[in-house]
């Protein structure tokens, strides 16, 4: 039986600024993409969220990204590679002690945002994430678009390296995620995407915004949990492809 991962970005609300349905969220994926504090999340919200996750058997992943909150960490800043690596590693640390305190552990790394798109190809970010990630514990998996510079970085430092594909994100013809500033960047009609998951899980490919066929191999399929209608989307997804005869199952589960 083929097996993937659902996972979704959680722990984005902020004091009395509430983002997403994490409850909610939590009841349909198998692994939850925690803020770390940087881009979003303070450290009562992702206790909070550690918590549920911990309760709901989901694994739990530090998202980890650029110090931005007011951009929410979706604009890229030029940072120092080892001022970079010091702010991963902080993150990392930071979430894990919270997730313990919650009865669970951080079992991988997945950047956010404006990182996740410059470690794609960035050369020092790439290796300073790298660093990052194998200076805190080398047995932590690291999370990106397939293909990236970064897993490939991860790969040649001994990290294992699972690929990642978006259920509500367009794609381009060289598999790269059409920017959020333009038309199809994002998809919400929760059928369609749920159909488009299938294709991807069973035949190996997407739909790019100009019609054509890009092949991916995904580890895992992201729900982005600030996207409009993201809990419907989650749970359309997980419904079809258990018809389809996918199991959902964490990645983190097969090296435990």
């Amino acid at each position: 039986m083929t097996t993937i991962d659902l996972n979704a970005d959680v722990g984005e609300s902020f004091g009395r600024w509430q983002l997403g349905d994490d409850e909610a969220m939590l009841s349909v994926v198998t692994s939850a993409n925690v803020a770390c504090g940087f881009h979003a999340g303070d450290p009562s919200v992702l206790l909070s969220v550690c918590r549920q996750a911990a309760a709901a058997g989901v694994a739990v992943g530090a998202q980890v990204g650029y110090r931005d909150l007011a951009g929410f960490g979706r604009r890229f800043i030029d940072v120092e590679p080892r001022e970079l690596t010091a702010d991963v590693v902080y993150q990392i640390g930071a979430l894990d002690a919270l997730a313990r305190m919650a009865g669970t552990r951080v079992s991988y790394v997945k950047p956010h945002g404006a990182l996740y798109h410059a470690v794609t190809r960035h050369e020092a970010q790439a290796a300073a994430v790298v660093e990052a990630v194998s200076a805190v514990d080398s047995g932590l998996p690291l999370v990106g678009l397939p293909g990236s510079l970064v897993l490939r970085r991860a790969a040649d430092a001994g990290l294992r390296t699972v690929s990642e594909a978006f259920a509500d994100r367009g794609y381009l013809p060289d598999g790269s995620l059409v920017p959020r500033a333009q038309a199809g960047s994002l998809l919400t009609d929760p059928a369609a995407v749920a159909e488009r998951m299938v294709t991807l899980v069973v035949d190996g490919y997407v739909t790019a915004v100009d019609g054509a066929r890009v092949t991916i191999q995904a580890d895992s399929l992201c729900v982005h949990g600030d996207s409009p209608g993201a809990v419907s989307i989650a749970r359309a997804v997980s419904s079809a492809l258990a018809q389809a005869g996918v199991r959902l199952a964490a990645f983190t589960a097969a090296a435990d």
